[in-house]
């Protein structure tokens, strides 16, 4: 009888702890306090086995993750490792949360109004007929004003250029 697992992403991940824990397994077969160290190393921040090790007992009930127990130095040492749905399972949640780093990221993005280039940080901003505009570097916002400068240019050239109908060509005739 095969059984399905399931679980909730909310309950699953429901903070980057988890996330985190979930990469180091992914990594290779590892142990609590590997990942506790890891994570410290890291993000500089305490994790405490409380937020580990009910995790890994609910990844391994769920069939996750295996158990290996081993004898070190006189001290039983329990490493785990993803199981085939485990690793599916993690491949799911990357990405899931690519998909939404992605997307929070895009919101980061500006467009350089000249080149449509992606700009992360440090857009050159220019006020240009009275709306500031992002621009990748000055030579964009340069170039762009020379062209929105020329278009003004040839429009007000346009709008006051004397008609040349047909019937003010007979009329300067006469």
């Amino acid at each position: 009888m095969t059984r399905k697992h399931s679980f909730n992403l909310t309950e699953l991940v429901s903070d980057f702890n988890r996330l985190h824990i979930l990469t180091m397994l992914y990594q290779g077969p590892t142990h609590g306090y590997q990942i506790i160290n890891q994570y410290k190393h890291n993000f500089k921040k305490e994790l405490s086995p409380s937020a580990v090790y009910p995790f890994l007992h609910q990844l391994e009930e769920k069939h996750y993750i295996k158990r290996t127990t081993t004898v070190n130095e006189s001290k039983l040492r329990n490493t785990f490792e993803l199981t085939p749905t485990g690793q599916a399972l993690c491949r799911n949640l990357f990405r899931y949360f690519t998909e939404i780093h992605a997307t929070a990221f895009k919101i980061m993005l500006q467009t350089c109004t000249h080149c449509n280039s992606q700009i992360y940080k440090g857009a050159h901003h220019e006020t240009i007929n009275g709306t500031k505009q992002p621009f990748c570097c000055i030579h964009c916002a340069s170039t762009y004003k020379q062209t929105v400068h020329t278009q003004q240019q040839q429009t007000t050239t346009i709008q006051h250029t004397p008609s040349t109908s047909p019937d003010a060509f007979v009329d300067a005739k006469l």
